[in-house]
């Protein structure tokens, strides 16, 4: 099964950043996220066999990790795969150091590669016609977080579903 460990925003903030892929959409077509598929990954794990991700999950359920906040204040894309997303424009050390730890317990788990770079995002638009981003609207919001998820993704004709396996201690 394909796994990934991320944060997913409070209701509040999901509604917000909903409209934000409904602008988005609007300026650039391609397929939009669904509202409650937005998150934040900290370590995308891939196919994981199934025994595997038991323990993982019961790894995630002992966890608990420090209380963050994170500032989404920047629109951003990757043209190539036409991705349209939000993140923020500092770096933040807070989750920098939230994924380094989860790569590093991974790694000595034998689960997944450490990617060469982290930018953390929230992607909003796949496939996008056009990746222009000079006229979006500034934006500013928080995201307070203390809980992670293990999440398993499946992928068919309409997209990618995920469904939470596991959380954290929050």
């Amino acid at each position: 099964m394909r796994l990934f460990l991320a944060l997913v925003p409070p209701p509040e903030l999901r509604g917000r950043l909903g409209e934000l892929a409904e602008i988005a959409h609007a300026r650039c077509g391609g397929r939009r996220m669904p509202d409650e598929s937005l998150h934040l990954t900290l370590a995308f794990l891939g196919e994981v066999a199934e025994a595997q991700a038991s323990e993982l999950a019961e790894w995630v359920q002992g966890m608990t990790i420090e209380p963050g906040e994170w500032r989404l204040d920047r629109w951003g894309g990757f043209r190539r795969p036409g991705i349209v997303w939000v993140g923020g424009r500092e770096r933040s050390p807070t989750l920098a150091h939230l994924q380094g730890r989860l790569w590093g317990s991974l790694e000595s788990l034998g689960l997944g590669t450490r990617p060469t770079r982290f930018i953390p995002h929230v992607t909003l638009l796949r496939r996008a016609s056009v990746v222009d981003l000079e006229h979006f609207p500034s934006i500013d919001l928080l995201w307070s977080y203390n809980q992670l998820e293990l999440i398993q993704s499946s992928v068919d004709e309409r997209g990618a579903r995920y469904r939470t396996m596991a959380a954290s201690q929050g």
